[in-house]
């Protein structure tokens, strides 16, 4: 066992009931140890969320949230999303959309000293295509000309950039079954050690091509939430994922950092009349007018202070603060008044128990959530409360993630997403997106939603499919956002907190997406101290 682990298991205990006794909320006295514990300058010890049980390989979805650190990407997005190069010194999509051409640098070589070719590219492609962890399903070929590659697609889509930036390339001669626990890339670190359950250590690839970090070595800690706040307490962290209810506590030595997010919480309606075999469907959110009296009752801001503790941003839509978003969908909430009015004209009439009925059947509905999710549960009761005096009654039950599989196409779900792709909002709202893959589990249906999401997918100009993904959200008549037919009640954006050493410069960061932890070592190479 290493040093780190023997402290670790020395003050767990104390740091539980430390944190027990001062209650989350409370700022306790700052911790005695404080300092970086003897570290090295150069170096990091990182507490930023879970092992990637699949391991490290880009083929089975490594790197689908963030920068994949170990390897290289043909393209990538900067802080402030704009596509800039990396692997590729140029490319061209021609006029059909439908071919994409890569110059690749000649600098670039994997960690184990064999350059990177472009057949290394097109054996990427070509091997994730194969797979389901990256949708490469419209992907026709894969090929190497030179020191160029070419992408051909079966059918123009605009959202194919977006896997561009994020598939790390991975090298043809050394690929094999046991890849993903032994990666070789062409990113700024490699991986030396991987102790699965405890940690991963990484030091800095020499033969990476770009900036080079200035931190040479990273340990990544696996520890439970409160073994990672009382693990920075000791000083034994740099870098600490906390929840939000412990992001106004104080550690000695630290800061606290927090980072906006598209990091959503929402509920997802099943929006059609129950089935004959009642597995679908559900007779009363299958009322628009229930849906959007939701989404006008909940008090958003109510939840960031109550829920996450001041820590996290009101959620319109899946797609808040990303250059397809349509601002109009910002709409003055907490208001019971103007739900009530809705109801009222759609033959909601209040009852004498303070339940709307309509033609017999009460406005009441069951929400459900994961157990053991703290977040959706605590959203999920302040939704009984908040839509009580609208006069829709909630009942709140925690299932398992298999039922919650099953029921979610029956009963609202209390749900997560939030991504850099505009391919997220095709696969949430379009007729044919597949519910098995937890995608339109409503099963939402409008036809020019449809026409909107099409035409943005099969555009060969991103600016367009942006301005197209907005008029599904709202055209000004209809769409699927809380405006038009309310397929969801967004409610909350949760901010990523973190506690950090004093002086530790991130960097800047872009809105992290779905996923507290690793998304923060995006930008690695801007890291350094102040």
């Amino acid at each position: 066992m290493s040093k780190f682990w023997k402290r670790i298991w020395a003050f767990a205990l104390a740091g539980v009931v430390l944190l027990a006794l001062t209650g989350c909320g409370e700022k306790p006295a700052s911790g005695t140890d404080g300092g970086r514990q003897g570290r090295s300058e150069d170096e990091l010890t990182i507490a930023s969320g879970k092992e990637p049980e699949e391991g490290f390989s880009p083929i089975t979805g490594w790197g689908s949230y963030q920068h994949p650190l170990f390897f290289s990407t043909l393209l990538w997005r900067d802080g402030e999303m704009n596509i800039v190069k990396d692997l590729a010194t140029d490319y061209t999509v021609s006029d059909d959309g439908l071919t994409y051409r890569f110059t690749l640098r000649e600098d670039a070589v994997f960690s184990d000293g064999e350059p990177l070719k472009a057949s290394d590219v097109a054996f990427t492609y070509q091997k994730a295509a194969e797979g389901t962890s990256v949708d490469l399903t419209n992907l026709e070929s894969a090929a190497a000309e030179g020191n160029e590659v070419v992408l051909t697609l079966k059918a123009p889509q605009s959202t194919f950039i977006d896997t561009v930036c994020r598939l790390g390339i991975v090298p043809e001669h050394g690929y094999g079954e046991d890849f993903a626990d032994h990666p070789v890339g062409s990113g700024p670190y490699k991986l030396v050690q991987w102790d699965k359950g405890q940690q991963v250590i990484v030091e800095l690839n020499d033969l990476y091509y770009g900036k080079k970090p200035f931190f040479k070595k990273l340990t990544f800690v696996f520890l439970s939430e409160e073994t990672t706040f009382a693990a920075a307490k000791a000083g034994e962290l740099d870098v600490a994922a906390v929840t939000n209810a412990m992001g106004g506590e104080t550690v000695a030595g630290m800061e606290m950092l927090d980072l906006a997010t598209i990091d959503n919480r929402g509920i997802v309606f099943p929006v059609n009349p129950p089935s004959a075999d009642g597995t679908q469907g559900n007779a009363v959110t299958s009322d628009r007018a229930v849906r959007r009296a939701v989404n006008l009752a909940v008090d958003r801001e109510a939840l960031i202070d109550g829920v996450l503790y001041g820590f996290g941003k009101p959620a319109y839509t899946e797609c808040d603060g990303m250059p397809w978003w349509n601002k109009d969908t910002m709409i003055e909430d907490g208001d019971l008044e103007g739900a009530g009015k809705l109801l009222e004209e759609a033959g909601w009439t209040m009852g004498e128990d303070g339940i709307r009925v309509k033609d017999g059947l009460r406005c009441a509905f069951t929400l459900i959530y994961p157990s053991g999710d703290q977040v959706r549960e605590s959203l999920s009761l302040a939704m009984v409360d908040m839509l009580l005096p609208a006069g829709i009654e909630v009942t709140v039950e925690g299932v398992s993630w298999d039922e919650l599989g099953t029921r979610m196409l029956k009963d609202p779900s209390m749900q997560g997403w939030g991504s850099h792709s505009a391919m997220e909002c095709y696969n949430l709202y379009h007729t044919t997106a597949d519910a098995s893959n937890w995608y339109n589990v409503g099963y939402y249906s409008n036809a020019a939603v449809d026409r909107y999401l099409e035409d943005a997918l099969y555009a060969t100009d991103t600016g367009a499919a942006d301005e197209l993904i907005q008029k599904a959200q709202w055209d000004g008549e209809e769409g699927y956002s809380l405006l038009g037919d309310a397929a969801w009640a967004w409610l909350v954006n949760i901010d990523h907190v973190y506690f950090v050493s004093e002086g530790l410069d991130t960097g800047v960061q872009k809105l992290h997406p779905h996923g507290h932890g690793w998304p923060i070592t995006d930008n690695i190479t801007e890291w350094k101290w102040k």
